[in-house]
């Protein structure tokens, strides 16, 4: 049914594609409908595009669910929101018909807008591509995934373990002809942010300690690690001279709240008070910050500081750290059917995942003394974390 409709959308949307593309283009339109991680995985292609394209208005089209990891770029000149379907976390399913309808109701409207290029920042969204074909937008980037390919106008070697940050920064080359020079990722806490996480600081800690932020949520169920392993991982990190901290959303304030009733005294929550922008400031004061794979750990990654990611499910050549591997480590139990890349419940049905449960707590605690110990010179761009650790 769907790749039907694809093919009819195609042979309605190209005689209506305005024909003469311009170089270089006066207005670029960003695809990006993925969340918070995603986004600032992208921000080193977005510097350097912005460096390429000195002149462009570039607009990006994000879901409202990650729009805040955009909001304060200098790299962008409009950042607009869009409920693209299939990754609104929150909400219902949407009916059968609905996120065709919502594809018309948008190209219609960003037709108006007479974009020169459109960069599908997502190597799968076949949606995305289709919104900037029946957009009429002549210059359409992304990659041979088969259900993007008949929509693009350059179409890019789709590698599917290929890390995201440098399939985006392909793209954004493919547009200006420049080599596109790889950076870190980039996100600013606000000057209002700094503050608060400044007086939280001398609130909590004395001056001589440590701070360890442990962020153990994450959207999808199978990249979780076990409640039992986080406690036992505190009670080896709980030490004199360190403070712990767990951070999460709102949301999760229950399941922090359950840790800390098992956990040594004196750890510390935060949920509620938290941003983003906040989360962020707090994490950059960070000694050193662990958890699994989710946005929170890319954000700490894009404040310099020492980190220690678990994957599971996840694929850390596709969605590992962008950072200098002795600064920035992924832990993975090496499973022959991991990475499965299934986040909502596991393939082989163990519960909880085989993938994260067999993560031992001694093992994490390790690889975090050695990364409190040492203090590795950060480096400018280090790019992606290619090799990473297994029990295997």
């Amino acid at each position: 049914m769907r790749y039907v409709v694809l093919r009819w959308l195609v042979m309605v949307a190209r005689p209506f594609v305005r024909r003469s593309a311009v170089y270089p283009p006066r207005k670029v339109l960003l695809i990006k409908p993925d969340h918070l991680g995603d986004l600032l995985l992208a921000t080193p292609a977005l510097h350097a595009l912005r460096r390429a394209l000195p002149a462009a208005r570039i607009t990006a089209l994000v879901g409202p669910w990650a729009a805040t990891m955009w909001q304060n770029l200098a790299e962008i000149d409009e950042l607009e929101t869009l409920p693209f379907p299939g990754f609104d976390r929150s909400g219902p399913k949407p009916m059968l018909l609905a996120p065709y309808l919502l594809l018309l109701r948008t190209a219609y409207r960003l037709r108006a807008q007479s974009y020169d290029a459109a960069l599908i920042l997502r190597d799968d969204h076949w949606w995305g591509a289709a919104l900037a074909l029946l957009a009429g937008i002549p210059q359409r980037i992304g990659f041979a995934h088969p259900l993007c390919t008949p929509f693009l106008s350059t179409v890019l070697p789709y590698r599917p373990r290929q890390h995201v940050t440098h399939q985006a920064l392909e793209i954004v080359a493919a547009l200006t002809g420049v080599p596109a020079v790889s950076g870190p990722l980039r996100y600013t806490p606000t000057h209002a942010a700094q503050e608060w996480a400044t007086v939280w600081i001398q609130q909590q800690l004395k001056p001589d300690e440590h701070l360890i932020i442990i962020h153990p949520g994450t959207g999808g169920f199978t990249k979780h690690w076990l409640h039992s392993h986080w406690i036992t991982l505190i009670h080896g990190l709980n030490r004199p001279g360190r403070r712990i901290l767990l951070t999460g959303s709102p949301n999760e304030a229950e399941k922090l709240a359950a840790i800390v009733a098992a956990a040594p005294p004196g750890l510390l929550a935060l949920s509620q008070e938290l941003t983003i922008d906040r989360l962020a400031a707090l994490l950059g004061r960070a000694n050193l910050v662990i958890g699994v794979d989710s946005g929170p750990l890319h954000i700490a990654v894009s404040q310099g500081v020492p980190t220690l990611h678990l994957f599971g499910p996840s694929d850390p050549l596709r969605f590992g750290p962008w950072g200098d591997p002795q600064r920035q480590r992924v832990l993975s139990a090496g499973l022959p059917c991991s990475p499965c890349g299934v986040f909502a419940t596991c393939p082989r049905a163990t519960n909880p995942p085989e993938c994260m449960a067999v993560i031992d707590p001694a093992w994490v605690l390790s690889n975090a003394e050695e990364l409190l110990v040492s203090r590795p010179t950060p480096t400018i761009d280090s790019g992606q974390t290619d090799c990473y650790n297994t029990l295997s």
